[in-house]
């Protein structure tokens, strides 16, 4: 199996078991509005972050709110579980302080906010083994555009097909790799009816994080 020394990781449903949580508090909102939504919303707006799914909801959902308002709403909806009640999922942390003590370096791209993921990674005390750690807000884009692993890449000093990229969610597995970035598939009970899909997308698969030490 192809040895890899740099790791981009999404966070919900990768590293932390928050898809619950987030699924729940995306789903509220447009109950609040009273807007129906089919089976496949979760696995649409989960790689466009706060920003995008918030432009999702006013232009293709008809959303009757600004973008500023929804985001702010969803940022509220999401504090509290993030702040104080997500936890890790399993093996995570046991898994990063291996790789980190083979020297890999370790770095997070997801769609959440900093207000969010920081403190949660922080309170879990994971946020010091990573390199870096960034939103898709800081890169002004979301994981459904290509040149944001391009761009990732090239902020971690490497070129995208020397990053193993991990993520759970179908359409950012599948954009990564159009991207040329190796990916792994994540299994997360929240992605669980398109399992088969996205192991039939990705390189490698992994049902436990400690799989990785086998890479």
């Amino acid at each position: 199996m192809k040895y890899f020394d740099t790791y981009l990781f999404d966070f919900d449903g990768t590293l932390v078991d928050s898809m619950p949580s987030y699924c729940a508090a995306m789903k509220r909102i447009l109950d609040d509005f009273g807007i129906p939504y089919g089976p496949d919303l979760i696995k649409i707006i989960t790689p466009l972050g706060t920003i995008g799914t918030a432009k999702y909801y006013v232009e293709k959902m008809g959303v009757p709110a600004s973008e500023e308002q929804l985001i702010l709403r969803m940022k509220e909806y999401l504090m509290d579980a993030y702040w104080y009640r997500i936890p890790a999922k399993k093996n995570v942390e046991e898994t990063l302080k291996a790789l980190k003590a083979k020297g890999a370096s370790l770095n997070v791209l997801t769609a959440s906010p900093h207000v969010t993921l920081d403190a949660c990674l922080k309170r879990l005390g994971l946020f010091e083994l990573f390199d870096n750690v960034w939103s898709c807000d800081d890169f002004f884009t979301t994981k459904a555009d290509p040149e944001i692993y391009k761009m990732a890449a090239e902020k971690m000093g490497t070129t995208v097909d020397r990053v193993l990229f991990l993520d759970d969610n179908y359409n950012a597995d599948k954009t990564a790799k159009s991207a040329n970035m190796p990916v792994c598939g994540v299994y997360d009970e929240s992605s669980e009816e398109y399992t088969e899909q996205i192991r039939a997308l990705c390189d490698f698969y992994i049902d436990d994080f400690s799989q990785l030490l086998d890479f």
